[in-house]
């Protein structure tokens, strides 16, 4: 399985996803391609934001050597499955994908959660510890929702 994970500057978001993601299929030994990616070239070839940096540390998730880059529409061909942290991302990703766009492989990641009534995970940029935590913690519980649901295809 190889799944993208993708955000407006591919900063805050998504790098976050992208380390939660490879961490669970590390412990269920699981070979899946995990990699991220944004909308917008604003940071492209920068290390995720230093609050993203941190909170992923506090919980034991080292993303300091992921890198910036910018979606293209081939990745529509390399991934399985595109997972856009908000609705405007998902727009942008149909736009950027052209000819390419496919439907059942791009996503919301909240819709993975249904009890989640907001499918949009707040941009936490320029915001607070508190912000980036709360980002991380809704990523965390998408992701094991991503394990569980899509854990059978293996």
């Amino acid at each position: 399985m190889k799944i993208l994970m993708v955000c407006l500057g591919n900063i805050c978001r998504s790098p976050l996803a992208e380390g939660i993601l490879k961490e669970h299929c590390k412990k269920k030994n699981l070979n899946w391609v995990i990699e991220s990616a944004g909308t917008a070239g604003y940071h492209v070839g920068s290390a995720p934001h230093n609050q993203s940096q941190k909170v992923a540390l506090q919980h034991q998730i080292d993303i300091s050597e992921q890198r910036c880059r910018k979606f293209v529409k081939e990745d529509m061909d390399r991934f399985d499955l595109i997972f856009a942290m908000d609705h405007q991302n998902y727009i942008d990703i149909k736009q950027l994908s052209e000819e390419k766009w496919d439907t059942n492989k791009v996503k919301l990641i909240l819709n993975e959660v249904h009890s989640i009534k907001n499918k949009d995970v707040p941009d936490p940029w320029n915001g607070t510890d508190k912000d980036f935590l709360y980002t991380f913690q809704l990523l965390e519980i998408a992701c094991e929702s991503i394990m569980n649901n899509y854990c059978a295809f293996e």
